[in-house]
């Protein structure tokens, strides 16, 4: 797929890591699944990965977690 952040880049499968911010906590989760722009870097998750990516996230803000890092596991 054409990349519609640079417009000029193409989006090859490929593992990327997601950092998300929510108030004071902030998740790092390595090994993400992805489709990648081969220009710019940016990435796309699918639906069932990107639901999956933020619940993880949600549980750890819920148990209020300053910083915290995983890693994808399928």
């Amino acid at each position: 797929m054409k990349c519609v952040i640079c417009k000029t880049g193409q989006t090859h499968p490929g593992i990327t890591t997601v950092t998300l911010q929510r108030d004071k906590t902030v998740v790092v989760i390595r090994d993400v699944p992805a489709e990648i722009c081969d220009d710019c870097g940016e990435y796309y998750l699918s639906e069932p990965i990107a639901r999956r990516v933020y619940a993880d996230a949600d549980g750890t803000v819920q148990r209020q977690v300053e910083v915290e890092i995983q890693r994808y596991a399928a």
